[in-house]
This record gives C-alpha cells, sequence and structure tokens, in this order.
C-alpha cells in the first residue's frame, strides 16, 4: 500500500466535515495556546529542573478533563483520559530546555537561568522545540476531550523531563508508567524540525531517528610546571591527539554505506597556562542505526584513546578512563502504522502537506517506549516550523534557517502549533475507532 492509499478500515476516518470543524476548533483555540506557547518558550527549564513547567502541563491537562499524576520519574506528568472501548495511544510531548543563550530578539525570549552541576549558572533555551510540543499536545488534549463522540478508547498523554540527556523516558518506564496507568497499543511523538515548512509533516517507515551513546572519558597524564613539560605527561597534548583520531574511526572503520556520527562535544582540563594538569575530560557522542555499527564504534573509541596514552608511555594505573553516560536505540517506525499516519495526515493537512523523508542522524529516547516487552508499535513523526516564502524573489534570496539547538532557532508560530495540534488529533482519530 503507497502512502498516498487510505488505509481499509474508512470507518475510522473522520468525514470532511468532521475534519472541518477539528481546524475551526484548533483556530479558535489558537489564541489561548499561543499564550501559553510564549509563556513555555519564554521560562524553560534544564533537564531534571522541570518543575514549573512540568506542573503548567499538569494544569492544563486537568483543565482539559484529564485525570492527572506528576512525578512520574522526575518530573514526568502523566494524563489518562478514558472513554469507553477500543485501543489506548499514547501521546508523548518533551519538557525540557537546553543550555544556551537565545539570541532571536523575540519579543517573548528566553532570559531564564539554571545550574548545571558541573558548569554553575547557564543561560536557558527551548532550542530543540520542547516548547512547540507541549503546546500542539495540550491543544489536541482539549480538542480530542470536546470531540468525544468520534473516537472510542483511551488517551494517555505523557509530558516527559529529561529527554535532553536520554533519561527520561527510562526513569519514567522503571517508575512503573506501563504498569501504574494504561498500557499503550500505539504510541506517537512529533518534533520539530525547520527543514521543512511550517504546515507540513514529515515521516518514513522504518529506521528514522538514529541510535545515540554517549561518554565521558577521562585523560590521565601526569602534572606539573610547564617550563619543564619532559618531566610530565602532558594529558592536554594527548587529548588533543585523541580527539583527531577519534575523527578517523567513522571515515576509516565504518563501511561508507552505513551511516555513522562521532562527535566530540566537550573537552575541560587545566586551570593555568603554566600548569600542565593532571587530567582532561572529553565528552564523546556517537549515532549508528545497527547494533553492530555501535559496538563498533565503541570498541574503536576505547582502542584509540587506549593506544594513545599507551604510545606516550603514560603508566598501566593512569591509563584513560571511559564512563558510559546513555546508550539508546534508534526509532524504528513501525511500518503498517507509518502507512495509517500518511493516510491520517494526508486527509487532515493535504497530501501535499505530507512529506516522505530520508532517515536522520537526530536522537530520542522516545525510542525506549517501543522497547519494552511486548513491543509496542511507534510512529514519530516531524513538524515543519520554516516560514514559508512568499513568491519567487524570496525563494531566490532565502537562506536556511537556523536549525534546532542553535540560539537563534525561532518557529513560525502559528502555521507550526495548529498543524502539530491537528496532526496529533488526526492521528488518535486514525486509531481509535468511531
Amino acid at each position: 500500500m503507497s502512502p498516498a492509499e487510505p488505509h481499509e478500515d474508512t470507518a475510522s476516518i473522520p468525514s470532511r466535515e468532521d475534519r472541518e470543524r477539528i481546524a475551526e476548533r484548533v483556530n479558535d483555540l489558537y489564541p489561548s495556546l499561543f499564550h501559553l506557547y510564549t509563556q513555555l518558550h519564554a521560562n524553560p527549564e534544564l533537564s531534571g529542573q522541570e518543575i514549573l513547567t512540568a506542573r503548567r502541563i499538569a494544569d492544563e491537562l486537568r483543565s482539559a478533563g484529564y485525570q492527572v499524576t506528576e512525578g512520574v520519574g522526575g518530573h514526568g506528568v502523566v494524563a489518562v483520559l478514558a472513554n469507553g472501548t477500543g485501543p489506548t495511544v499514547l501521546l508523548r510531548a518533551d519538557l525540557d530546555g537546553l543550555p544556551i543563550e537565545e539570541k532571536t530578539g523575540l519579543p517573548y525570549a528566553s532570559k531564564a537561568r539554571g545550574r548545571l552541576a558541573d558548569k554553575g549558572d547557564v543561560a536557558v533555551m527551548h532550542a530543540c522545540g520542547h516548547d512547540i510540543h507541549m503546546t500542539a499536545l495540550v491543544g489536541a488534549a482539549h480538542i480530542l476531550a470536546a470531540t468525544r463522540k468520534q473516537w472510542q478508547g483511551t488517551l494517555v498523554l505523557v509530558g516527559q523531563p529529561l529527554e535532553e540527556v536520554g533519561a527520561g523516558a527510562r526513569a519514567m518506564l522503571e517508575d512503573g508508567l506501563f504498569t501504574k496507568f494504561p498500557r499503550p497499543d500505539y504510541a506517537l511523538a512529533l518534533h520539530v524540525t525547520p527543514s521543512l515548512a511550517a504546515g507540513t509533516v514529515g515521516l518514513r517507515e522504518g529506521l528514522f531517528w538514529a541510535g545515540c551513546a554517549s561518554l565521558d572519558i577521562v585523560i590521565r597524564g601526569i602534572g606539573g610546571h610547564g617550563s619543564r613539560p619532559h618531566e610530565t605527561k602532558d594529558p592536554i597534548v594527548l587529548a588533543a591527539e585523541t580527539i583527531l583520531l577519534l575523527q578517523t574511526i567513522v571515515s576509516r572503520e565504518i563501511s561508507p554505506l552505513e551511516p555513522a556520527v562521532l562527535t566530540v562535544g566537550s573537552i575541560h582540563g587545566g586551570t593555568k597556562s603554566n600548569i600542565i594538569p593532571e587530567e582532561v575530560v572529553l565528552q564523546v557522542n556517537y549515532r549508528y542505526f545497527t547494533d553492530a555499527t555501535a559496538r563498533r564504534l565503541r570498541e574503536a573509541i576505547e582502542r584509540t584513546v587506549r593506544g594513545i596514552a599507551m604510545a606516550a608511555g603514560i603508566p598501566e594505573d593512569r591509563l584513560p578512563i571511559l564512563f558510559d553516560q546513555y546508550t539508546g536505540p534508534p526509532i524504528n517506525n513501525d511500518p503498517e502504522l507509518a502507512r495509517r499516519m500518511f493516510s491520517a495526515f494526508g486527509s487532515a493537512l493535504g497530501t501535499e502537506n505530507v512529506i516522505h523523508t530520508e532517515k536522520y542522524t537526530f536522537s530520542d529516547d522516545f525510542s525506549q517506549f517501543g522497547n519494552q516487552q511486548p513491543k509496542i508499535p511507534l510512529c514519530y513523526f516531524l513538524l515543519g516550523t520554516a516560514e514559508k516564502p512568499k513568491d519567487d524573489k524570496d525563494i531566490a534570496t532565502a537562506t536556511a534557517p537556523p536549525g534546532i539547538h542553535n540560539p537563534c532557532f525561532a518557529p513560525a508560530p502559528e502555521p507550526s502549533i495548529q498543524t502539530g495540534v491537528r496532526a496529533l488529533v488526526a492521528a488518535v482519530l486514525e486509531i481509535l475507532p468511531r
């Protein structure tokens, strides 16, 4: 079945009149959603510190008529709406912001500050669009509660903390997400992208987003005075050699036909120009689509850092130490569910606004929700946020908008939020019987 073909179970597809009424409801709801969005955008909180954000989302979902539980897996929020016999559908939005200073110049730009254990006071921004995700979830919650005559089943809406550090989904699962609350038959989530125009969505069947792993590497040396380097083993030099050699792993040890990424995102070491320190810490992240590639990357990283240290004469008891921080599987969209979403989104938004995308090397711990036995079918899709060019002149002079995790990332609010709400509602109405 091609993505353009409707799903065979047409009994669950809303009529044209129903779709138009939903679009009108979303339009009527937008002013309050925009207010919520600007409040969330201006007041982001770091991973594990989403106290006020979680409280705000919990209050919003209660006001929509859901039974809400807070404090699941940290600051996680779970809202349940039971509406007769039928499948259970989970919709997830992530809550946390990033340690980035916003430079958008928007009137509602974040001036928030947070504290990181290893870096102290930092600026905080919703540079990954989680404010859009939360707003779309709240909007869909209101619309679905108001249109209960159109569906039967159970909704489980999740506000997930700690996504940016890859720990929130696992924490909520370990705290009983699938035992204390209805276990979903399907789970869905969206993520913003400025690579698609606002008003559009994108997805694909099968492997979609990469698996991700992070580790800290402590490169240890023998410190001393900067004027007498021959009496030391300089970990800063070792770190520099390590960074350069790590960059050859993907290009020389992974097949050119197999996608993989290895990034050294942080380096910390030393206190003064004339002191050779005892150690340097590298924070490394790698992405993959297969377990075999993940193993190959991890083994090559350890072999490389230890080999450089041994070649420099570092004694055995001072060889580098590797601390694995996080490992999460790729996002693998259930093919049948993805085909149903192509149909549902095409009906709700117009087939021209539903894009069949390629794989991405981004990662999201939403994959953990589908990794529990028995496995739950997932569908993860992208929500376009870029302003559409107005005319040919705009197209000719257009430059790529700032991407996510960029201090200038600024979604186009109205079409992004409205499309996100309509897409989530369409997804639920496609799955739950009338």
